[in-house]
Protein backbone atom coordinates (compact mmCIF):
# COMPACT_ATOMS: atom_id res chain seq x y z
CA UNK A 1 0.00 0.00 0.00
CA UNK A 2 0.91 4.10 -0.24
CA UNK A 3 2.90 5.28 1.99
CA UNK A 4 0.60 6.85 4.38
CA UNK A 5 1.17 9.66 7.09
CA UNK A 6 1.35 8.28 10.94
CA UNK A 7 -0.89 10.97 12.09
CA UNK A 8 -4.12 9.08 9.80
CA UNK A 9 -2.92 5.96 11.82
CA UNK A 10 -2.86 7.18 15.11
CA UNK A 11 -5.79 8.72 17.73
CA UNK A 12 -3.68 11.62 18.40
CA UNK A 13 -3.57 12.18 14.90
CA UNK A 14 0.40 14.08 14.87
CA UNK A 15 3.29 11.76 13.23
CA UNK A 16 4.91 12.06 9.95
CA UNK A 17 5.23 9.37 7.27
CA UNK A 18 6.85 6.12 7.53
CA UNK A 19 9.69 5.18 4.69
CA UNK A 20 7.64 2.10 4.71
CA UNK A 21 4.30 0.88 5.25
CA UNK A 22 2.89 -2.78 5.49
CA UNK A 23 -0.36 -3.53 6.45
CA UNK A 24 -1.54 -7.63 7.32
CA UNK A 25 -4.67 -8.29 7.29
CA UNK A 26 -4.05 -12.04 7.68
CA UNK A 27 -1.98 -14.26 10.01
CA UNK A 28 -0.16 -15.72 7.43
CA UNK A 29 0.47 -12.28 6.13
CA UNK A 30 1.47 -10.77 9.36
CA UNK A 31 4.07 -13.58 10.18
CA UNK A 32 5.53 -13.09 6.61
CA UNK A 33 5.99 -9.14 6.67
CA UNK A 34 7.71 -9.24 10.65
CA UNK A 35 10.17 -12.10 9.58
CA UNK A 36 11.60 -10.07 6.43
CA UNK A 37 10.97 -6.43 8.70
CA UNK A 38 13.36 -8.44 11.58
CA UNK A 39 15.98 -9.96 9.56
CA UNK A 40 16.41 -6.33 7.64
CA UNK A 41 19.50 -3.92 8.92
CA UNK A 42 16.87 -1.12 9.36
CA UNK A 43 14.27 -0.30 12.25
CA UNK A 44 10.42 -1.61 12.51
CA UNK A 45 7.98 -0.53 14.53
CA UNK A 46 4.19 -2.61 15.34
CA UNK A 47 1.52 -0.76 14.74
CA UNK A 48 -1.75 -1.70 16.28
CA UNK A 49 -4.53 0.64 16.52
CA UNK A 50 -2.20 3.48 16.85
CA UNK A 51 -4.41 4.65 20.50
CA UNK A 52 -0.90 4.56 22.73
CA UNK A 53 1.54 5.68 19.88
CA UNK A 54 2.82 9.59 20.10
CA UNK A 55 4.83 9.55 16.66
CA UNK A 56 7.46 12.21 15.82
CA UNK A 57 6.64 14.90 13.08
CA UNK A 58 9.77 13.47 10.97
CA UNK A 59 8.54 10.16 10.80
CA UNK A 60 9.75 6.91 10.92
CA UNK A 61 12.71 5.86 9.48
CA UNK A 62 12.22 2.14 8.71
CA UNK A 63 9.05 -0.24 8.25
CA UNK A 64 6.28 0.15 10.12
CA UNK A 65 4.09 -2.97 10.26
CA UNK A 66 0.32 -2.28 10.43
CA UNK A 67 -2.28 -4.79 12.30
CA UNK A 68 -5.05 -4.93 10.84
CA UNK A 69 -5.73 -8.78 11.51
CA UNK A 70 -9.64 -9.70 12.27
CA UNK A 71 -11.10 -12.82 13.78
CA UNK A 72 -12.65 -14.16 17.29
CA UNK A 73 -12.68 -18.26 17.81
CA UNK A 74 -14.82 -19.18 21.09
CA UNK A 75 -15.19 -22.84 22.64
CA UNK A 76 -16.60 -24.11 26.13
CA UNK A 77 -12.95 -24.46 27.72
CA UNK A 78 -10.91 -26.03 30.43
CA UNK A 79 -8.17 -24.14 31.58
CA UNK A 80 -5.52 -25.69 32.96
CA UNK A 81 -3.34 -24.50 35.77
CA UNK A 82 -0.47 -24.09 33.67
CA UNK A 83 -2.23 -21.57 31.46
CA UNK A 84 -3.46 -23.28 28.42
CA UNK A 85 -7.29 -23.27 27.20
CA UNK A 86 -8.30 -26.46 25.79
CA UNK A 87 -11.36 -26.38 23.44
CA UNK A 88 -14.01 -28.96 23.78
CA UNK A 89 -14.51 -30.42 20.16
CA UNK A 90 -18.10 -30.83 20.60
CA UNK A 91 -19.17 -27.77 21.71
CA UNK A 92 -17.88 -24.70 18.73
CA UNK A 93 -19.79 -21.71 21.03
CA UNK A 94 -19.35 -19.20 17.70
CA UNK A 95 -21.04 -21.56 15.79
CA UNK A 96 -23.92 -22.61 17.91
CA UNK A 97 -24.72 -18.38 17.93
CA UNK A 98 -24.83 -18.60 21.60
CA UNK A 99 -23.93 -19.61 25.15
CA UNK A 100 -23.50 -22.77 26.66
CA UNK A 101 -26.23 -21.97 29.51
CA UNK A 102 -25.36 -21.97 33.23
CA UNK A 103 -22.14 -21.23 34.49
CA UNK A 104 -19.19 -22.22 32.41
CA UNK A 105 -15.71 -21.51 30.71
CA UNK A 106 -15.66 -19.93 27.38
CA UNK A 107 -12.18 -20.12 25.58
CA UNK A 108 -11.28 -16.76 23.02
CA UNK A 109 -8.57 -16.88 20.66
CA UNK A 110 -8.72 -13.36 18.90
CA UNK A 111 -6.78 -12.12 16.10
CA UNK A 112 -4.03 -9.16 17.26
CA UNK A 113 -5.67 -6.52 14.97
CA UNK A 114 -9.13 -6.94 16.08
CA UNK A 115 -10.43 -3.62 17.57
CA UNK A 116 -10.26 -4.38 21.34
CA UNK A 117 -13.47 -2.41 22.32
CA UNK A 118 -15.41 -4.50 19.33
CA UNK A 119 -14.42 -7.83 21.35
CA UNK A 120 -15.65 -6.63 24.09
CA UNK A 121 -18.86 -5.14 23.04
CA UNK A 122 -18.94 -9.11 21.35
CA UNK A 123 -18.42 -10.99 24.36
CA UNK A 124 -20.90 -8.70 25.75
CA UNK A 125 -23.56 -9.64 23.62
CA UNK A 126 -22.71 -13.21 23.92
CA UNK A 127 -23.58 -12.74 28.37
CA UNK A 128 -19.64 -13.59 28.90
CA UNK A 129 -17.65 -11.59 31.45
CA UNK A 130 -14.48 -10.77 32.41
CA UNK A 131 -13.98 -7.98 29.80
CA UNK A 132 -16.92 -5.79 30.59
CA UNK A 133 -15.21 -3.11 32.74
CA UNK A 134 -12.65 -2.15 29.83
CA UNK A 135 -15.28 -1.07 27.27
CA UNK A 136 -14.31 2.02 25.36
CA UNK A 137 -10.24 1.45 25.51
CA UNK A 138 -9.39 2.13 21.97
CA UNK A 139 -6.71 0.26 20.43
CA UNK A 140 -5.88 -3.67 18.95
CA UNK A 141 -6.36 -6.68 20.94
CA UNK A 142 -2.80 -7.69 20.28
CA UNK A 143 -1.69 -4.66 22.16
CA UNK A 144 -3.72 -4.93 25.50
CA UNK A 145 -1.19 -7.52 26.93
CA UNK A 146 1.99 -5.27 26.74
CA UNK A 147 0.25 -2.77 28.19
CA UNK A 148 -1.94 -4.96 30.56
CA UNK A 149 -4.77 -2.72 30.01
CA UNK A 150 -7.26 -1.83 32.91
CA UNK A 151 -9.84 -0.11 33.87
CA UNK A 152 -13.13 0.01 36.76
CA UNK A 153 -11.61 -2.60 38.91
CA UNK A 154 -10.87 -5.22 35.97
CA UNK A 155 -7.47 -5.46 33.78
CA UNK A 156 -6.26 -8.04 31.11
CA UNK A 157 -4.15 -10.09 33.36
CA UNK A 158 -7.29 -11.28 34.98
CA UNK A 159 -8.59 -13.18 32.18
CA UNK A 160 -5.37 -13.76 29.68
CA UNK A 161 -4.23 -17.08 29.32
CA UNK A 162 -1.75 -16.65 26.63
CA UNK A 163 -0.54 -15.24 23.62
CA UNK A 164 1.30 -16.32 19.89
CA UNK A 165 4.33 -14.45 19.60
CA UNK A 166 6.79 -14.43 16.36
CA UNK A 167 10.12 -13.24 18.41
CA UNK A 168 12.55 -10.93 16.50
CA UNK A 169 15.56 -12.07 18.06
CA UNK A 170 15.37 -16.09 17.36
CA UNK A 171 12.20 -15.61 14.53
CA UNK A 172 10.73 -18.41 17.04
CA UNK A 173 6.90 -18.90 16.53
CA UNK A 174 5.69 -19.66 20.20
CA UNK A 175 2.57 -19.64 22.47
CA UNK A 176 3.65 -17.70 25.91
CA UNK A 177 1.13 -18.36 28.82
CA UNK A 178 0.10 -15.35 31.06
CA UNK A 179 2.41 -16.72 33.83
CA UNK A 180 5.20 -16.02 32.33
CA UNK A 181 4.63 -12.31 30.59
CA UNK A 182 5.63 -10.50 34.02
CA UNK A 183 2.34 -8.69 33.79
CA UNK A 184 2.07 -5.69 36.87
CA UNK A 185 0.56 -2.74 36.59
CA UNK A 186 0.34 -1.07 32.45
CA UNK A 187 3.40 -2.91 32.37
CA UNK A 188 4.83 -6.86 31.00
CA UNK A 189 7.55 -8.84 29.24
CA UNK A 190 7.05 -7.17 25.99
CA UNK A 191 7.19 -3.25 27.50
CA UNK A 192 10.23 -1.13 27.34
CA UNK A 193 11.67 0.55 30.42
CA UNK A 194 15.20 2.47 31.24
CA UNK A 195 16.13 -0.69 31.73
CA UNK A 196 15.42 -2.17 28.22
CA UNK A 197 13.27 -2.47 25.21
CA UNK A 198 11.69 -5.61 26.67
CA UNK A 199 11.08 -8.41 24.27
CA UNK A 200 10.78 -7.77 21.10
CA UNK A 201 8.41 -8.82 18.15
CA UNK A 202 4.88 -9.47 17.29
CA UNK A 203 1.86 -10.82 18.70
CA UNK A 204 -0.38 -12.28 16.51
CA UNK A 205 -3.28 -13.90 18.19
CA UNK A 206 -4.43 -13.73 22.31
CA UNK A 207 -6.57 -16.23 24.37
CA UNK A 208 -8.83 -15.42 26.94
CA UNK A 209 -10.75 -17.43 29.40
CA UNK A 210 -13.91 -15.79 30.53
CA UNK A 211 -17.18 -16.52 32.49
CA UNK A 212 -20.54 -17.71 31.33
CA UNK A 213 -22.83 -17.07 34.32
CA UNK A 214 -26.37 -15.96 32.97
CA UNK A 215 -25.25 -12.70 31.41
CA UNK A 216 -24.38 -11.73 34.93
CA UNK A 217 -20.96 -9.82 35.42
CA UNK A 218 -17.99 -9.95 37.38
CA UNK A 219 -18.15 -8.89 40.83
CA UNK A 220 -18.36 -5.30 40.97
CA UNK A 221 -15.00 -4.01 41.96
CA UNK A 222 -14.21 -0.23 41.68
CA UNK A 223 -16.24 2.30 43.80
CA UNK A 224 -16.91 5.16 41.07
CA UNK A 225 -18.29 2.39 38.96
CA UNK A 226 -20.64 0.53 41.90
CA UNK A 227 -21.89 4.37 42.47
CA UNK A 228 -23.00 4.64 39.12
CA UNK A 229 -24.69 1.83 39.14
CA UNK A 230 -26.40 1.94 42.26
CA UNK A 231 -24.97 -1.20 43.74
CA UNK A 232 -22.80 -2.08 46.45
CA UNK A 233 -19.43 -3.07 45.67
CA UNK A 234 -19.03 -6.86 44.83
CA UNK A 235 -22.40 -6.88 43.10
CA UNK A 236 -22.71 -8.92 39.95
CA UNK A 237 -25.25 -6.89 37.56
CA UNK A 238 -25.92 -8.03 33.77
CA UNK A 239 -22.63 -7.48 32.08
CA UNK A 240 -24.63 -4.82 29.57
CA UNK A 241 -25.62 -2.43 32.32
CA UNK A 242 -21.86 -2.39 33.37
CA UNK A 243 -20.69 -1.99 29.39
CA UNK A 244 -23.28 1.16 29.45
CA UNK A 245 -21.93 2.44 32.36
CA UNK A 246 -18.21 2.18 31.59
CA UNK A 247 -18.50 3.78 27.82
CA UNK A 248 -21.01 6.62 29.83
CA UNK A 249 -18.10 7.01 32.76
CA UNK A 250 -15.44 7.16 29.79
CA UNK A 251 -17.61 9.98 27.74
CA UNK A 252 -17.51 12.12 30.35
CA UNK A 253 -13.98 12.41 30.55
CA UNK A 254 -13.09 12.21 27.20
CA UNK A 255 -12.03 8.66 26.80
CA UNK A 256 -14.13 7.12 24.02
CA UNK A 257 -13.13 8.30 20.75
CA UNK A 258 -15.71 10.57 18.83
CA UNK A 259 -14.88 12.66 15.76
CA UNK A 260 -17.12 15.62 17.04
CA UNK A 261 -15.09 15.64 20.54
CA UNK A 262 -11.55 16.86 20.58
CA UNK A 263 -10.92 15.87 23.81
CA UNK A 264 -10.83 12.09 22.28
CA UNK A 265 -8.05 13.26 19.99
CA UNK A 266 -5.57 11.81 22.20
CA UNK A 267 -3.67 8.61 23.35
CA UNK A 268 -6.06 8.20 26.56
CA UNK A 269 -3.91 8.92 30.13
CA UNK A 270 -0.96 10.15 29.18
CA UNK A 271 0.49 9.39 32.21
CA UNK A 272 0.90 6.28 34.96
CA UNK A 273 -0.15 6.83 38.30
CA UNK A 274 3.17 6.85 39.85
CA UNK A 275 4.05 4.35 42.12
CA UNK A 276 6.88 5.53 44.75
CA UNK A 277 8.82 4.58 47.61
CA UNK A 278 7.80 5.59 51.18
CA UNK A 279 11.29 7.64 51.08
CA UNK A 280 9.50 9.96 48.26
CA UNK A 281 6.62 10.70 49.71
CA UNK A 282 7.93 13.91 52.46
CA UNK A 283 7.00 16.51 49.55
CA UNK A 284 3.45 15.13 49.03
CA UNK A 285 0.61 16.32 51.20
CA UNK A 286 -0.92 13.68 53.68
CA UNK A 287 -4.71 14.27 51.81
CA UNK A 288 -3.04 12.83 48.32
CA UNK A 289 -4.73 10.03 47.33
CA UNK A 290 -2.94 6.91 47.33
CA UNK A 291 -3.10 3.03 47.91
CA UNK A 292 -0.89 0.45 49.52
CA UNK A 293 0.89 -2.00 47.29
CA UNK A 294 1.84 -5.39 48.31
CA UNK A 295 5.32 -6.49 48.21
CA UNK A 296 6.22 -9.26 45.82
CA UNK A 297 6.21 -12.65 48.14
CA UNK A 298 9.16 -14.75 47.53
CA UNK A 299 9.02 -18.85 48.22
CA UNK A 300 12.15 -19.96 50.59
CA UNK A 301 13.96 -23.94 49.78
CA UNK A 302 14.40 -25.39 53.07
CA UNK A 303 16.30 -28.68 52.83
CA UNK A 304 14.56 -31.59 54.25
CA UNK A 305 14.82 -32.41 58.34
CA UNK A 306 15.73 -28.54 58.76
CA UNK A 307 13.22 -25.99 60.44
CA UNK A 308 12.30 -22.63 58.18
CA UNK A 309 14.16 -20.23 59.60
CA UNK A 310 11.55 -17.71 61.36
CA UNK A 311 9.69 -14.97 58.89
CA UNK A 312 11.04 -11.66 58.23
CA UNK A 313 9.58 -8.50 59.78
CA UNK A 314 6.42 -7.48 57.19
CA UNK A 315 7.47 -4.95 55.11
CA UNK A 316 5.51 -1.93 53.82
CA UNK A 317 4.96 -1.97 49.96
CA UNK A 318 5.35 1.23 47.77
CA UNK A 319 2.62 3.98 47.48
CA UNK A 320 0.80 4.44 44.27
CA UNK A 321 -0.25 8.17 43.88
CA UNK A 322 -2.99 9.73 41.75
CA UNK A 323 -1.00 11.31 38.93
CA UNK A 324 -4.51 13.11 37.92
CA UNK A 325 -4.38 14.88 41.60
CA UNK A 326 -1.16 15.62 41.18
CA UNK A 327 -0.92 17.39 37.82
CA UNK A 328 -4.24 19.68 39.04
CA UNK A 329 -2.45 20.29 42.12
CA UNK A 330 0.51 21.64 41.26
CA UNK A 331 -1.42 24.31 39.00
CA UNK A 332 -2.48 22.75 36.03
CA UNK A 333 -5.89 22.77 35.09
CA UNK A 334 -8.56 21.25 32.74
CA UNK A 335 -7.79 22.83 28.90
CA UNK A 336 -4.52 24.12 29.73
CA UNK A 337 -2.17 24.65 27.06
CA UNK A 338 1.41 26.69 26.28
CA UNK A 339 1.07 29.88 24.44
CA UNK A 340 0.65 28.91 20.40
CA UNK A 341 0.39 25.39 20.93
CA UNK A 342 -2.20 23.37 19.17
CA UNK A 343 -2.08 20.27 22.28
CA UNK A 344 -3.72 20.79 25.34
CA UNK A 345 -5.11 19.15 28.65
CA UNK A 346 -8.21 17.59 28.12
CA UNK A 347 -10.91 20.36 28.82
CA UNK A 348 -12.80 16.97 30.79
CA UNK A 349 -9.43 15.26 32.53
CA UNK A 350 -6.03 16.46 33.40
CA UNK A 351 -4.39 13.07 32.79
CA UNK A 352 -4.84 13.41 28.86
CA UNK A 353 -2.88 15.35 26.84
CA UNK A 354 -5.16 16.17 23.41
CA UNK A 355 -4.50 17.83 19.53
CA UNK A 356 -7.05 20.35 19.25
CA UNK A 357 -6.28 21.16 16.14
CA UNK A 358 -3.06 20.97 13.90
CA UNK A 359 -0.94 20.50 16.86
CA UNK A 360 2.13 18.88 15.96
CA UNK A 361 3.72 15.70 18.04
CA UNK A 362 6.69 18.12 18.96
CA UNK A 363 4.02 20.73 20.56
CA UNK A 364 2.57 17.87 22.36
CA UNK A 365 6.19 16.59 23.73
CA UNK A 366 6.35 19.81 25.00
CA UNK A 367 3.24 20.06 27.01
CA UNK A 368 3.98 16.97 28.19
CA UNK A 369 7.40 17.63 29.39
CA UNK A 370 5.97 21.08 31.00
CA UNK A 371 3.49 18.86 33.49
CA UNK A 372 6.22 17.31 34.08
CA UNK A 373 8.46 19.68 35.40
CA UNK A 374 5.43 20.93 37.24
CA UNK A 375 4.77 18.27 39.36
CA UNK A 376 8.46 17.54 39.71
CA UNK A 377 8.60 21.13 41.19
CA UNK A 378 5.89 20.97 43.42
CA UNK A 379 5.79 17.32 44.46
CA UNK A 380 9.34 15.77 44.02
CA UNK A 381 7.22 12.96 42.01
CA UNK A 382 8.64 12.21 38.12
CA UNK A 383 5.58 11.72 35.94
CA UNK A 384 5.99 8.59 33.77
CA UNK A 385 4.88 8.41 29.82
CA UNK A 386 2.49 5.70 29.00
CA UNK A 387 2.39 5.83 25.59
CA UNK A 388 5.00 4.36 23.26
CA UNK A 389 7.30 7.59 22.28
CA UNK A 390 8.01 7.33 18.16
CA UNK A 391 11.11 9.12 17.60
CA UNK A 392 10.25 11.69 20.02
CA UNK A 393 11.39 11.89 23.93
CA UNK A 394 10.48 13.69 27.08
Amino acid sequence: MGVTSLRDLTTMQVGGAPARLVEATTTDELLAAARAAFVDDEPWFVLGGGSNTLASDDGFDGTVLHVATRGIEAWEARVDQAGASSPDASVDVAASGGSGGGTGRIGLRVAAGEPWDALVAHTVAQGWSGLEALSGIPGSTGASPVQNIGAYGQEVATTLVSVDFLDAETLEFVRIPAANLELGYRTSVFKATAEGPGRRGVITAVEFALTDDEGLSDPIAFPQLATALGVPLGSRVPVAEVRDRVLALRASKGMVLDASDRDTFSCGSFFTNPIVPRSALEGVPADAPRWETTPEAHDVAVPLGEQPAPPPPVVLGDVKLSAAWLIEHAGIARGFHLPGSGAAVSSKHTLALTNRGGATAEEVAQLARFVQSRVVAEFGVVLQPEPVLLGLAL
